[in-house]
């Protein structure tokens, strides 16, 4: 990924002030998904990461992460699995739940998504505290797949979330 792309991604993100709640700077990534050039080049760099490394599983964390991780699914032809919020998915699952700043929440993946000995990359858009981004890493290393990395579009560095995900390669496109 050289400078000029992420350049021309960081220049489509949408800053929304007071948005979920006041005092929340949103970095809104609509513009990007909007832009058919720019949702591909935002996939590339994603893959970026990968090296070309043999993966068999995208992992795509609810739920921006299941457009991201869908395209890149489908780019490189393999199955993409989603983890969602608990009470989302219809056949039996697996969950773990994880603390947030105001309470606690719970991700979850289908029992049979993911096998043992598979290669997976997780992909999310965000990487803020590292809350999400944990649990999904605890789910399919429960699964006994192996994750070659977890990729992000965007990193709020300053919430210090990378520090949460010490075990497996973590990369972002871009980083505020």
């Amino acid at each position: 990924m050289n400078s000029a792309s992420v350049d021309r991604l960081r220049a489509a993100i949408r800053d929304v002030s007071d948005f979920p709640k006041p005092g929340i700077l949103f970095k809104d990534i609509t513009p990007i998904l909007g832009d058919g050039a720019l949702f591909r080049l935002a996939v590339e760099c994603l893959l970026d990461g990968a090296d070309g490394r043999k993966i068999d599983k995208i992992v795509g964390i609810d739920a921006r992460g299941f457009i991201f991780g869908a395209a890149l699914a489908h780019h490189l032809g393999v199955g993409f699995v989603p983890v969602r919020k608990k009470g989302k998915l219809p056949h039996s699952t697996r969950g773990v739940a994880y603390a947030l700043e105001y309470g606690e929440a719970e991700v979850e993946i289908h029992i049979d998504a993911v096998q043992p000995g598979e290669k997976v990359l997780i992909i999310d858009d965000l990487l803020a505290t590292g809350g999400t981004a944990a649990a999904a890493v605890e789910l399919v290393q429960g699964s006994g797949a192996e994750i070659l990395g977890i990729a992000f579009l965007i990193e709020l560095t300053f919430l210090g979330g990378r520090a949460r995900l010490p075990e497996v390669p973590v990369w972002s496109v871009l980083s505020f």
